[in-house]
């Protein structure tokens, strides 16, 4: 079997004949506009400058534009093993989770608030849904959420 491929491996196929004759051909040739320098391109007018950027009221302020987010939580929230209650009234559920500087504050139903040490600027991210709006003042985003 072997010395069938080694006597095929030395003549070589007529695909390859006619590369090289190809390519024998080719040799001499040069492509055509090699070696002429490329035309100066025309003067061209100016492009009007247009405003491509979203108008204001549909504009979206970035992480650093805003003071904080916030998202309700109604469900219980546990919190490496053991359920978040609130220090003050005793409430487990219904939280508004509050994301400001890098630090997550939990408020109840009642008001109260208290910082969560337990929880990241990272799994609020990965939490929380898209902001459903922007507001002026803290009081009005606890009023659009119910508190």
């Amino acid at each position: 079997m072997f010395h069938r491929i080694r006597r095929r491996a030395k003549n070589p196929s007529e695909t390859q004949g006619r590369f090289a004759e190809n390519h024998a051909q080719m040799q001499g040739q040069v492509p055509p506009g090699s070696g002429v320098p490329a035309p100066e391109p025309e003067a061209a007018e100016p492009a009007a400058v247009v405003d491509d950027f979203l108008p204001p009221e549909l504009r979206v302020p970035s992480h650093d534009q805003v003071d904080g987010r916030m998202m309700p939580w109604a469900q219980p929230l546990v919190l490496d093993g053991e359920m978040a209650a609130c220090a003050e009234c005793g409430a487990y559920r219904d939280w508004l989770i509050l994301s400001t500087r890098g630090e997550i504050w939990l408020r109840c139903r009642a008001g109260h608030q208290q910082q969560e040490t337990r929880i990241d600027t990272a799994w609020y991210n990965r939490h929380a849904g898209p902001a459903t709006g922007t507001y002026a003042t803290f009081e009005d985003c606890l009023h659009h959420h119910g508190y």
